[in-house]
């Protein structure tokens, strides 16, 4: 992994649905550190058509801000995994997160940043993708 100035993370969805629909907590803080520049997020096309389907279903007055997210910061969304890299990572998670592990793994971020306890349940998951899988709480107390 390449040395960064800035922390470069991968976010998945419910770390950003989060950060919106509440303006406390850990996923907002992250959202705003974000925005005024202190690290460099990606996320696959997936990740955001789940937050946008997300707002859409639960929090329509959100879209706003996330219009104004996507269009003001410097989020880089990558194309989503093809579907023989789903397929390997379908081996040590279920196939409906394999999607979001594989593109946090082409990613190479510093951190993959989620609330999703999938992603934790089984400790093959990170030593197999090399991640540094992360809460918000914990993210944030690393940065400290």
């Amino acid at each position: 992994m390449r040395p960064r100035a800035r922390p470069h993370v991968f976010l998945d969805s419910n770390v950003i649905f989060s950060g919106l629909y509440s303006a406390e907590g850990a996923p907002a803080t992250i959202v705003k550190y974000f925005i005024e520049g202190g690290m460099t997020v990606v996320i696959s096309q997936q990740v955001l058509d789940e937050v946008v389907r997300t707002i859409k279903a639960k929090l329509p007055e959100a879209l706003p801000s996330l219009r104004k997210l996507l269009v003001n910061s410097q989020l880089e969304i990558r194309k989503d995994p093809t579907p023989e890299e789903v397929a390997r990572w379908a081996e040590v998670i279920n196939p409906d997160d394999a999607g979001i592990l594989a593109a946090a793994t082409d990613a190479e971020p510093d951190y993959f940043i989620t609330g999703d306890s999938h992603f934790f349940k089984s400790p093959v998951i990170g030593r197999k993708s090399g991640l540094q899988i992360v809460t918000p709480g914990q993210f944030l107390e690393r940065l400290e």
